[in-house]
């Protein structure tokens, strides 16, 4: 088969974080093959996580280290309280007002526990995408994980949960994505559905507290069905209905599960329900599952997911014989998501040479890391998403960061500004010709190859780079 290093270089920018050194070369025999056989891989998408905690575990954790800093703060503030009243006891004793000693104050780890959980899981997350071959499959965790969004300010499980659903079910089928995401506690605490009560469940009526629609409402109108399509408001109540019951054990009073899923049979809702034109048999945590799984093998589940498949990787003007495509895959492979991926991969459609997509901050960041050979600091890497508008598992709404070229093109200036700084750091150990070559390869236009031997500076030259046109696009 014939080299074509420059439909090597663009799959390795579209469907990856862009080529290190020596990857477009390794790929340009075939490289539509080379982004399919990451996806067959053994183990594709999974990451060693010894070290790192379940959410079961980083809630319990969490919640054990606020309890004793509590503590240790009520202790304290008692001391500081019966040292001031000794000092004011000796003042009536010491007319003269003698200088007493100083109150010693206690100081804050260096890093809080609920901090550096989040480092550490971030960690694992950028050396996955920063090491990998080829970078699809972890470009698609990426996806699921902003499709499937959750907020870390809401929940300490944030990476546990990108973990324990988005990489154990990334090549799985789209159902046993769902059933995962939907009952896992960090969803559960994201979208309130840990308290939701039916109205007539045994703790509704005791308790006088009643049904949250918000798990419900994001699940048909962002994780399935999509916005304003098959469902109703009557849908999305009975959902709430249903689901009812789906909460977690309270780490206050089980220090072992704590954090961890549980179906609560007092606060579930009794009763038939009606979901999108099919009723629904009162059988406990199984009408909810039953509920999604046919919410995943529904037509308008297929085409919403086909959709921002394609204007993931493809472009924001989506072409519609190929979202046609995908979305007859997904029907005909009841939601294979491999298959699904496959799919993209084989269409035509999908080898545009326009590169028609701005990379998003994350992306910008590790195809930076990738095109010098640096790791790259985990706290630096968490600032600049910060800066860029794309902080890490902070999501501004359910609907994750959006996917839309304008969104993130009025942050270039934010992207200058990371990029001088990073040059200036790191530019004089690299060589930016070489760096451009690796990273760009066929696809380095004319200007930016001038630009950087114009340059009065290897940072300069690095930057340069680093802000081109071709670089921000994939």
């Amino acid at each position: 088969m014939a080299s074509d290093p420059k439909e090597a270089a663009l799959a390795l920018h579209r469907f990856g974080f862009a080529p290190r050194a020596g990857s477009i070369a390794a790929i340009a025999s075939d490289p539509r093959g080379a982004i399919i056989a990451d996806l067959d891989r053994p183990g594709a998408g999974q990451i060693a996580a010894r070290d790192l905690l379940t959410s079961g575990g980083a809630n319990r954790a969490v919640f054990e280290y606020n309890a004793e800093r509590t503590a240790a703060a009520r202790l304290e503030r008692n001391r500081q309280e019966a040292a001031q009243r000794s000092m004011e006891n000796s003042a009536s004793e010491n007319p003269a007002g003698k200088p007493q000693s100083p109150t010693p104050q206690s100081e804050d780890e260096a890093v809080a526990l609920p901090r550096q959980i989040f480092l550490n899981e971030a960690q694992l997350r950028f050396d996955a995408a920063v090491d990998a071959e080829i970078g699809f499959v972890e470009r698609l965790v990426w996806f699921w994980s902003n499709h499937f969004c959750i907020n870390t300010q809401a929940t300490v499980m944030a990476g546990a949960y990108e973990r324990e659903v988005i990489r154990t079910h990334v090549l799985d089928r789209f159902a046993d994505m769902l059933l995962a995401a939907e009952g896992h506690p960090a969803m559960l605490l994201y979208l309130d559905n840990a308290l939701s009560m039916g109205p007539n469940s045994v703790a509704g009526i005791n308790r006088d507290k009643g049904l949250n629609e918000n798990l419900a409402r994001e699940t048909l109108e962002l994780h399935t069905l999509g916005v304003r399509t098959v469902y109703t408001q009557d849908d999305v109540i009975n959902f709430a209905k249903v689901i009812t019951g789906w909460t977690i054990l309270p780490t206050a009073s089980n220090p072992e599960h704590g954090g961890e899923f549980v179906f609560n049979p007092r606060m579930h809702e009794p009763g038939s329900q009606v979901v999108v034109g099919r009723a629904y048999a009162d059988t406990g945590v199984e009408q909810g599952r039953t509920v999604l799984l046919d919410l995943a093998r529904h037509p308008a589940t297929a085409r919403h997911v086909a959709t921002k498949l394609v204007h993931h990787f493809i472009a924001d003007e989506a072409p519609p014989e190929l979202i046609d495509r995908l979305t007859r895959c997904f029907v005909e492979t009841d939601g294979d998501l491999k298959e699904l991926a496959k799919c993209l991969v084989r269409a035509p459609e999908s080898w545009a040479p326009e590169r028609a997509k701005v990379k998003r901050p994350g992306e910008w960041i590790v195809a930076a890391l990738r095109a010098t050979g640096l790791r790259g600091s985990i706290l630096r890497i968490t600032a600049g998403l910060a800066l860029l508008g794309e902080p890490l598992w902070q999501p501004p709404a359910p609907k994750g960061f959006a996917d839309e070229n304008a969104v993130w093109l009025g942050g270039l200036g934010q992207r200058l500004s990371i990029a001088n700084t990073f040059a200036a750091r790191v530019g004089q150990r690299i060589d930016p010709q070489a760096a451009a070559d690796a990273v760009l390869g066929p696809l380095l236009s004319s200007p930016t190859r001038e630009a950087i031997a114009a340059a009065e500076s290897k940072p300069q030259a690095l930057t340069l780079l680093l802000m081109a046109p071709e670089f921000q696009r994939r």
